[in-house]
């Protein structure tokens, strides 16, 4: 009588019209596969999420022994970590058993069924189901019995997938605990709808599986382990119907759910990688298949590392490839640095003739200078020999008008007015010439003193008495006889100009240096 709710469901289903999924174009496969390769990034993020979850019901169980709360921890490192899922639900057990708790004994052995294939104990899971009496079992019970002998079947089909016989009469048995299943669950609840459309595509009826699964996927979360297992089942319909895009689509949407749920038991990360190696995409692939691969181990689920391990060759090949892929790459890298080294040689030879003219300019522009300082320094001379002649005229002026020749010259000649203009005059033509030859000397000099100790010059004025000393000492006329005759100073006021500036200077030792490199 069980049977008759199902029946009628299939023939309700046989007369409504099922909606195929739309197929999926290029541009969303590769959005999708650009989404995935995001979340593998953070699979590191995901995985510490749970494991701080199991950790977290693992101290609470330490500190109060709860066998519920043990059976939550078993069903957290279910699909995480399958051997730490199987030593706890075994002391779990063995307290229960001590406990002579009978209802938590069926619960942990329930729990226990998808676990042990997992790890090979294949006689043990079967034994352990036997031992299970479904007439006590409470309606909630019998779903997780008919629920975990499914997927332990399931489990065992796939460890005998090398010996076909043996393989199918699993296959048969998981579908007729999958039928019983459908039988206790409520009408289109999510596990209905994932195990009628499930029921659907091993029979062979491709478009209600589709249509169940479509509705499933706008009801639950992504992060719930029955999308990744829905989004599976479509990817296997799509192979089925030949539809590459739609395989690889729901492929990754499976993996996206495993790796948020940081679900190490899978098999769609292994079969998109499969699927990338024959598009051609060789990185994803090798990265898809290493990643399944680095999940199995973590997870220690025998049967999937069994499974994955087939999948090696392919890895290698993959690896191969992408090596071969490397090299040409290499070899076009190391063409163009050729092509690169050919030009920068030719440039260097053409930067080279250039460097070689400009030496030459420049050396040119030195003896330029060098002339034109030359000529300075000798009509500077010819100044001071003009300057010294007009002073000795002016003495000989003296002495005669002191005899009383002369007494309008003698005055003029007394008050040293006459040489006192003749400087000022000099001095403005001396200022002018060695600004236009040397412009921005003053702001140069500055540089080379002490904040607290700069220049000033009055408005209007170029050079002043310290910066005449220094434009002489910047021409090469470093004698101080020589510039006391031509400023007509004495030769200690000279020195005492000249260290003042030093000790003024940023840098003592170096100033007057610092001065004729300007």
């Amino acid at each position: 009588m069980r049977r008759l709710p199902t029946l009628l469901i299939l023939i309700l289903l046989a007369v409504i019209p099922t909606v195929a999924l739309t197929p999926r174009s290029d541009v969303e496969v590769q959005s999708i596969l650009d989404r995935l390769d995001g979340e593998l990034a953070n699979r590191d993020t995901h995985i510490r999420h749970r494991q701080h979850l199991i950790d977290s019901l693992h101290r609470q169980i330490l500190k109060t022994n709860d066998l519920p709360s043990a059976g939550r921890l078993v069903k957290l490192y279910s699909s995480f970590n399958n051997d730490s899922a199987l030593a706890i639900s075994t002391r779990a057990l063995e307290q229960a058993r001590l406990a002579g708790d009978s209802a938590s004994i069926v619960k942990i052995k329930l729990s226990r069924l998808s676990l042990l294939p997992l790890a090979g104990f294949v006689n043990q899971a079967l034994n352990d189901l036997q031992s299970i009496d479904t007439a006590a079992l409470s309606a909630q019970s019998l779903i997780d019995y008919y629920s975990q002998q499914r997927q332990m079947y399931s489990y065992i089909s796939a460890f005998y997938h090398r010996f076909p016989k043996i393989h199918d009469d699993y296959n048969r048995r998981a579908l007729e605990a999958q039928l019983r299943l459908i039988d206790h669950l409520t009408s289109n609840s999510p596990d209905y709808l994932l195990n009628q459309g499930e029921y659907h595509y091993l029979t062979g009826e491709y478009n209600r599986a589709e249509d169940l699964l479509g509705q499933l996927l706008k009801q639950i979360p992504e992060v719930d382990n029955r999308y990744a297992r829905a989004c599976h089942i479509l990817s296997d319909i799509a192979a089925v119907r030949g539809s590459h895009n739609d395989r690889i689509y729901y492929l990754a949407l499976s993996a996206i759910a495993d790796t948020r749920g940081a679900t190490r038991e899978v098999t769609s990360l292994q079969e998109l990688g499969q699927c990338m190696f024959e598009r051609g995409d060789i990185e994803r692939a090798h990265d898809y298949l290493y990643t399944a691969l680095t999940n199995a181990v973590e997870c220690n689920a025998e049967t999937r590392m069994l499974q994955v391990a087939e999948a090696v060759p392919l890895i290698e090949s993959v690896h191969e490839a992408e090596l071969a892929a490397s090299r040409r790459r290499i070899g076009i890298f190391i063409g163009f640095m050729i092509v690169s080294i050919v030009a920068l040689l030719i440039s260097l030879l053409y930067l080279r003739r250039k460097i070689r003219q400009m030496n030459r300019l420049q050396a040119h522009l030195y003896e330029t200078n060098r002339v034109k300082e030359e000529y300075i320094s000798q009509f500077l001379n010819l100044c001071s020999i003009y300057m010294d002649k007009l002073n000795q005229f002016c003495h000989i002026a003296n002495r005669k008008i002191s005899t009383g020749k002369v007494d309008d010259l003698y005055k003029l000649t007394k008050s040293g007015k006459f040489v006192e203009n003749q400087t000022k005059e000099f001095y403005d033509v001396f200022d002018n010439a060695f600004i236009h030859i040397y412009p921005g000397f003053p702001e140069k000099v500055n540089s080379l003193l002490r904040d607290d100790a700069q220049i000033r010059l009055e408005e209007g004025q170029l050079l002043n008495t310290d910066l005449r000393i220094l434009a002489f000492m910047r021409l090469g006329i470093d004698d101080s006889a020589r510039i006391a005759q031509i400023l007509n100073y004495s030769i200690n006021t000279i020195y005492a100009y000249r260290n003042r500036l030093k000790s003024r200077a940023i840098n003592r030792e170096t100033f007057e240096a610092d001065i004729a490199s300007l």
